[in-house]
């Protein structure tokens, strides 16, 4: 099994893996190409994401600047919009829904570590290893992400559902609700 394969199984993984690493130069120079043009340029802003992301659909638009990992394993839905400054950690599939609202600095993170040192520092001679494993992160339709939210890895948000702004999303929060605070829970039904 490759990294990525492991990557995308949910496994531990090398991040410094040439197949990983040459995707993550690509996502780069994509990044770079998106972040700093003109705005006006629409058409070449989404073949740009059309090149970067897994899938995207009509309407979407991301206010620059954005960042991701790998950019392939992203997926968002019709007419959503992604606010400056947020950073989608890709290492596994982000998936959002359409109509979405994600707010300034929301942070999507599917990367993780082991806990102990012990597990997630590989020594081998004078090289060091740090590995990584990754959970998928499912978004709803018609949601809204409040601003500096942090959604961690395995999280999975239903349809029509809130989460206010600062909130640190920890675990799974069910469709037509308001949620809120660190840790996130539910506070309203909607």
């Amino acid at each position: 099994m490759t990294e990525k394969e492991k990557m995308l199984n949910g496994k531990l993984y090398d991040t410094r893996d040439p197949e990983l690493i040459e995707r993550y130069h690509i996502c780069r120079k994509l990044l770079q190409q998106y972040n700093y043009l003109d705005s006006r340029l629409l058409d070449k802003r989404f073949e740009i994401l059309s090149q970067l992301f897994k899938s995207i659909s009509e309407g979407v638009w991301i206010e620059t600047p954005f960042f991701c990992d790998y950019g392939e394993n992203i997926s968002i839905g019709k007419n959503t919009f992604v606010n400056t400054n947020c950073i989608f950690l890709d290492d596994n599939e982000i998936i959002i829904g359409k109509n979405c609202l994600i707010a300034p600095y929301v942070q999507i993170y599917t990367a993780t570590h082991p806990i102990k040192a012990s597990e997630r520092i590989v020594r081998e001679g004078l090289k060091t290893r740090y590995l990584t494993s990754s959970k998928a992160v499912h978004i709803g339709d018609n949601v809204w992400i409040g601003g500096s939210v942090v959604i961690l890895p395995g999280v999975s948000i239903g349809d029509n559902v809130t989460i206010g702004a600062g909130s640190v999303v920890t675990k799974d929060i069910p469709s037509n609700t308001l949620a809120l605070g660190n840790p996130c829970k539910t506070v309203k039904e909607l």
